[in-house]
């Protein structure tokens, strides 16, 4: 690699074999940073070489990237002793895309460690605690308002995907200006290759669901508003994207009780590229969530020419604008009915596919990687004002 470059350590172990949400965010961030800042030196720090090698063989292009190994989970304690040293002897910068970062290589005053920034999705678990993950999580809550705080404290940098997070942050830990100079809204951003195709267009109206089973995602609401919407449409059909949790099987046990069958049909995890043709079969796609830091399906929904219904929650008004049909979160009647006004106004529908395709347009991983590097170099350029003095 060329010398003199500055080194930038990303965590990629949040990258999984099936990666949504933080995963997905670092993969993609990493593939458009290599694209953007050919004048920096990235290691990728994974804990898994199989993994490593599939995300980044097609990267090999890029002279400015290599990978590194570790055996230590995110979450290791073995991990948090041993990274710093080696975290300070190979990097002017590092990134740590989720709160668990390698704290000793940060403490809060500090000279000659490298740079810190670090990206904070959202604090749903410390604004809905009753909605957290159940059993052992739960019972975490406090380590994990520990754990945030010391990231936030400690970075140089805090990148959130949206204001609402942003204004979480502040509010949740009291910061101060000199800290709240710190946060940096960067919004995520979407693949170039999503598009419409009406051609796949379902003959039946078909609605879609994509997101995880955790409380705050509200999916027993949105069973319910579709029993609600088949006693007067009975050939609609839903379907139901993301990973199956055992630890939340409500909505599944109400589907079954309000004899929904085969009206449902759960999908599990699909992988990214299936997922555009899953958008492009739909009429429209509802996400009646409590909470979301960003709401990614909201814009690949838009960008595939998919009608959205959202809630009006968190980050999902910032993200969608004026180019969703918005319901309460807490009425199925109120649900149902907007489900109802999609699938049957097809000027209603058309008005929200036009504005939607123009919202996503607004979006892009090379967008997000030019704010994220943007960061790095004003952090960079510190380091290198602090060097020559």
């Amino acid at each position: 690699m060329k010398s003199g470059r500055k080194r930038i350590v990303i965590d990629c172990r949040w990258i999984l074999h099936q990666s949504s949400g933080i995963g997905v965010y670092t993969r993609e961030l990493v593939r458009a940073l290599l694209s953007v800042g050919a004048d920096e030196e990235y290691h990728l720090l994974f804990d898994d070489e199989s993994l490593a090698r599939r995300e980044t063989h097609h990267l090999s292009r890029h002279a400015n990237c290599q990978v590194w190994l570790v055996p230590w989970r995110p979450f290791s304690i073995a991990g948090q002793f041993t990274l710093p040293v080696r975290i300070r002897a190979r990097a002017d910068l590092y990134h740590g895309p989720n709160y668990m970062i390698p704290f000793l290589t940060f403490p809060r005053k500090r000279q000659g460690s490298p740079a810190c920034v670090v990206t904070i999705h959202d604090l749903i678990p410390l604004r809905f605690p009753d909605h957290a993950p159940r059993a052992r999580k739960s019972r975490l809550l406090p380590l994990y308002r520990f754990l945030v705080r010391e990231a936030v404290l400690r970075a140089d940098a805090v990148i959130c995907p949206s204001n609402a997070t942003l204004n979480d942050i502040v509010t949740q830990f009291n910061l101060s200006r000199e800290r709240q100079s710190r946060l940096h809204v960067v919004p995520e951003g979407i693949p170039a290759g999503l598009k419409p195709d009406p051609a796949k267009r379902e003959k039946y109206p078909l609605l879609l669901f994509v997101g995880r089973r955790d409380p705050y995602k509200n999916l027993p609401l949105l069973i319910n508003a579709f029993a609600r919407l088949r006693r007067t449409m009975p050939q609609v059909r839903l379907e139901v994207i993301g990973p199956p949790d055992p630890r939340y099987p409500e909505a599944e046990q109400l589907a079954t009780r309000l004899k929904l069958g085969s009206a449902v049909t759960w999908r599990g995890y699909v992988p990214a590229e299936e997922m555009i043709t899953a958008y492009q079969r739909a009429h429209a796609v509802v996400l009646p969530s409590r909470c979301e830091g960003f709401g990614l399906p909201v814009l690949e929904a838009m960008a595939c020419g998919c009608p959205v219904i959202c809630s009006r929650a968190g980050a999902l008004p910032e993200v969608a604008a004026d180019a969703a049909l918005y319901v309460d979160p807490l009425t199925p009647e109120a649900l149902a009915e907007a489900m109802v006004r999609v699938l049957t106004d097809r000027s209603l529908a058309q008005t929200l596919t036009c504005k939607g395709l123009a919202r996503a347009r607004l979006f892009s991983w090379e967008r997000t990687a030019r704010g994220t590097l943007a960061i790095y170099r004003r952090l960079l350029d510190g380091l290198r004002s602090e060097g020559n003095q």
